[in-house]
């Protein structure tokens, strides 16, 4: 579960009453889907020829640009966490943060869960003894990448939710 249980109005759209921008929603979603890229070659070495993880990715960047709807990103996203069942380690949970990657256009908490997700994958990729410090860089990545007007919030968002995301965010 890396959804709270109660949702933060920050991450709810103001057409919906939260008080989330659209410009802002972008910058989630383009974020997140870096987040998924940076670590998608984990799930490209093993299934080359499974091209879900990757379309969810562009599909999130697709709705960012008005190219499609929400609901293809969605399901894109579900699609892509489907390409993960069967697999185990870094190429599953890279799969997984590409799927929640597409899902941000639904519900933008989900942004999170494509970052923690990609955290969980540079962990597994890495050999015994090496993992926490793998961890620790790929998050200090990912904070690298965050868009200034985003970037308070996504950080309130992980202090806030690190116990429900496997706490990867401790770097």
């Amino acid at each position: 579960m890396i959804l709270p249980k109660i949702r933060d109005p920050r991450f709810v759209t103001i057409r919906r009453g939260g008080t989330l921008t659209d410009s802002d929603h972008h910058l989630l979603a383009l974020w997140a889907a870096s987040c998924a890229e940076h670590v998608l070659h984990n799930f490209e070495s093993v299934r080359p020829d499974d091209p879900r993880p990757r379309q969810a990715i562009g599909l999130a960047r697709a709705w960012v640009r008005g190219e499609v709807k929400m609901t293809e990103a969605r399901a894109a996203g579900g699609h892509a966490m489907g390409a993960a069942r069967d697999l185990r380690g870094a190429p599953r949970h890279a799969a997984y943060a590409a799927g929640q990657a597409g899902a941000v256009a639904h519900v933008a908490a989900h942004e999170l869960g494509a970052a923690a997700y990609a955290i969980k994958a540079a962990r597994a990729a890495s050999p015994e003894g090496q993992r926490d410090a793998a961890g620790r860089r790929e998050c200090q990545w990912q904070r690298d990448q965050l868009p200034e007007e985003i970037r308070e919030l996504v950080l309130d968002d992980q202090r806030l939710r690190n116990d429900i995301c496997w706490f990867v965010f401790d770097c």
